[in-house]
């Protein structure tokens, strides 16, 4: 099955310089496309960084001129409001001339604590992005105003006056079968970073049947394995503990706490480390079989990019072409 590749700005791991440079040359090099997390706090205080998503993302619009570009993915229901996160994505559609999907989710506390107000259980934050996607897809119809008395949100005549003329698609994150009737419903695409094929049979079922599928997978590539182990055990270790336990915890403290008795071998057992480009392929198929269309691969380490992007080139893409046709 034809699997396309791409590359992941990871925001907390590298500056926002860097993370520019990086998608550049990921473009030079031949990646499919690209994704960006937006974060507010990294999930460790060793990874160091978490510069603002968007507009790192608009100077890597002006900065790339092929490579698609993607948040993985925003929350448009505690930092922003939906009405916000809306002309965010249509300008930046806009700057990279059609080349943005706008990615959402229901959040995790580790970033959206910061305004206050709690952290909600994942019915009723699933219930706000429900109407959150609501008036986003409003405001790009660009249909008059938008008004709207929603049960959390309120917006008072809004209206986007720059449109790009090709609609931003929307991606949904899932890790259920609730987040996946939301995401079947309502969204273009389905994001997940778990290959499990039953997401897209909930995806299907609710009116995702056709729709792209876009997945995520860390990798730690060196060309030393042991110090490529020690990179992924010191920045991932956190990785293993699934959503519901991600979208919970509500700092770098407390992911590392969580954290404690995850060892290097916890971690070189679920992520590919070192230079053994099959072991990538091999992770790789379990999206692929699980019918994923593409694949966003992160490599650890802010500072190993430019090796990475080497032996993506060199190594990697011939046998990604090979093994998924893509």
């Amino acid at each position: 099955m034809a699997m396309q590749l791409g590359y992941t700005m990871m925001t907390e791991q590298a500056g926002p310089k860097d993370l520019v440079r990086h998608v550049v040359g990921a473009e030079e090099v031949g990646f499919d496309f690209a994704v960006s997390s937006d974060h507010y706090f990294p999930w460790l205080a060793e990874m160091g960084h978490s510069p603002n998503a968007w507009v790192t993302l608009g100077a890597a619009a002006q900065a790339t001129s092929r490579i698609p570009l993607m948040t993985y993915v925003t929350c448009p229901t505690f930092r922003y409001h939906p009405a916000v996160v809306a002309q965010q994505a249509a300008t930046l559609q806009i700057l990279s001339e059609g080349r943005f999907t706008l990615g959402l989710g229901a959040g995790e506390n580790l970033s959206e604590h910061i305004v206050g107000g709690g952290w909600p259980p994942a019915d009723v934050r699933h219930e706000m992005l429900v109407e959150a996607v609501h008036i986003i897809r409003d405001l790009f119809d660009g249909e008059g105003h938008t008004n709207v008395r929603g049960k959390h949100f309120d917006v008072e005549s809004a209206k986007l006056w720059d449109l790009p003329e090709t609609r931003v698609p929307i991606g949904i994150a899932v890790s259920g079968k609730q987040s996946c009737e939301i995401a079947g419903e309502l969204g273009d695409v389905m994001v997940a970073v778990e290959p499990k094929a039953e997401l897209g049979e909930y995806f299907d079922a609710a009116g995702g049947a056709g729709k792209p599928r876009i997945g995520q997978m860390p990798i730690s590539f060196g060309t030393d394995r042991d110090a490529a182990v020690a990179r992924a055990h010191e920045l991932f270790r956190w990785f293993g503990f699934g959503w519901k336990v991600n979208a919970e915890l509500p700092g770098p403290s407390a992911f590392d706490a969580a954290a404690q008795f995850v060892t290097p071998d916890d971690v070189a057992g679920s992520i590919p480390c070192g230079d053994d480009v099959e072991a990538v392929i091999e992770g790789a198929r379990e999206f692929a079989d699980a019918g994923f269309t593409h694949l966003a691969l992160v490599q650890i380490g802010g500072d190993q990019q430019k090796p990475y992007l080497e032996w993506a080139e060199r190594a990697l893409m011939p046998a990604w072409r090979e093994a998924f046709g893509a």
